[in-house]
């Protein structure tokens, strides 16, 4: 018994010898978020998460971030944006994260986004349409449509269906707007200026309907009346996620198709479903997964790890979108800084992400803190053609032999 005693004394100290040799595992780099996993924003929140999660795992199969592993401590802000303020503050102050990104949608990363500069942060965000109230000088926005996208946004679009042949073109146009702020932005346009429909009277096209529905509306027959009503060439619907599917729904029930369509921020993969409703449909994009996009920076990374990711979560679309390209774009900003820098120290961090090209799979972003962050408009028009998105707009985007129809 004795013996046994001092033999298995013997093991514990050599396993302990053993151990002691053993190099220490680093200390992970903590990546704070939130994004709604819950609540009426959770189908966007799981798209994210995919593009968060699948990129977190590349970098740690590639050896980590400064040599040490990446985590991300997400959290569920339930869609609500002050509790994903909150949330920030907790992951700052308590949790105490090297790092953080941002959550999902406007009005959740304009309250997380005052927490940041708080505590002076790096904040890269992606889905935030506010773009002239974003003055913090480290905010990184990577759904890269420029300061004035309420000019620029809806002046690319007009200018694609007035590229089309002289009897295709629309004559006149007919708004559906969504009382959101961001698609008010872009509609209406701020202190006189821009907004989709004095853009299009500007360019010769004719208001027939300006229509405005809250959010949350189900019952989509009174404006679909209106619509069926007004008869416009071109319907264009600054709307969100479902918003134009459930009104081309309820069209259908009147009997009435449109002949061009647009809508502003559609959940691409729920257009798809909708087919043949949602035939020739547009919208706009920062990626598309096919070329020239395929060679932007870690592109093919992305669409090869997003699909992997998405279907092995049982995602209902898996295809890489404009929302998921935006988050993926987020974290490259972000681990891009750290790399470059080689520290963790938020104000370093920013001057390089401010003074030099950052690659991702949009290209080469610059953020230009004369234009509060933003640079060029470079979003694209895509279309709905034989059951899938392609970028038909401008041309040196468009996917080879697409065009817009």
């Amino acid at each position: 018994m004795k013996t046994g005693r001092v033999v298995l004394l013997v093991a514990l100290l050599a396993l302990l010898l053993v151990q002691a040799r053993l190099p220490a595992q680093p200390r992970p780099i903590r990546v704070g978020g939130t994004l709604p996993l819950t609540g009426v924003f959770a189908a966007q929140g799981k798209v994210h998460e995919a593009a968060g999660r699948a990129f977190v795992q590349m970098m740690n199969e590639k050896g980590g971030l400064l040599g040490r592993p990446l985590e991300w401590v997400l959290l569920d802000d339930e869609s609500q944006p002050d509790k994903a303020a909150a949330l920030y503050e907790r992951l700052i102050t308590e949790d105490k994260v090297d790092l953080i990104i941002g959550p999902y949608g406007t009005a959740a990363i304009t309250a997380a986004m005052r927490v940041a500069e708080k505590y002076g942060y790096v904040f890269p965000h992606h889905t935030a349409s506010l773009t002239y109230a974003y003055t913090y000088r480290r905010h990184f926005p990577t759904w890269y449509v420029g300061l004035n996208t309420h000019i620029t946004t809806p002046s690319k679009v007009f200018d694609a269906y007035l590229s089309l042949p002289p009897g295709q073109r629309p004559r006149t146009v007919g708004f559906v707007v969504n009382k959101f702020p961001g698609t008010q932005f872009l509609a209406y346009g701020r202190a006189n200026t821009g907004g989709a429909v004095r853009i299009a009277q500007q360019k010769g096209l004719r208001v027939v309907l300006d229509v405005q529905f809250d959010l949350g509306t189900t019952d989509w027959i009174p404006v679909a009346q209106q619509v069926r009503r007004a008869n416009p060439d071109l319907l264009y619907v600054a709307g969100l996620a479902l918003d134009g599917v459930n009104l081309l729904q309820a069209l259908a029930q009147l009997g009435w198709r449109p002949r061009h369509h647009f809508y502003q921020w559609p959940s691409p993969g729920a257009m798809l479903t909708a087919l043949p409703l949602t035939d020739r449909a547009t919208s706009v994009t920062i990626f598309v997964p096919h070329e020239p996009y395929l060679s932007n920076p870690g592109a093919r990374d992305f669409v090869n790890r997003y699909r992997a990711w998405a279907k092995a979560t049982g995602l209902a679309y898996s295809e890489p979108d404009v929302q998921s390209a935006a988050s993926w774009s987020a974290w490259q900003v972000l681990t891009f800084g750290v790399q470059e820098c080689r520290c963790l120290d938020h104000a370093r961090i920013a001057e390089v992400l401010l003074s030099k090209p950052v690659p991702t799979v949009q290209g080469y972003l610059k953020f230009d803190p004369q234009q509060q962050n933003y640079g060029d408009d470079i979003q694209a028009v895509m279309q709905i053609q034989d059951g899938r998105w392609w970028a038909v707009w401008p041309r040196q985007l468009a996917a080879e032999g697409r065009r817009l129809r």
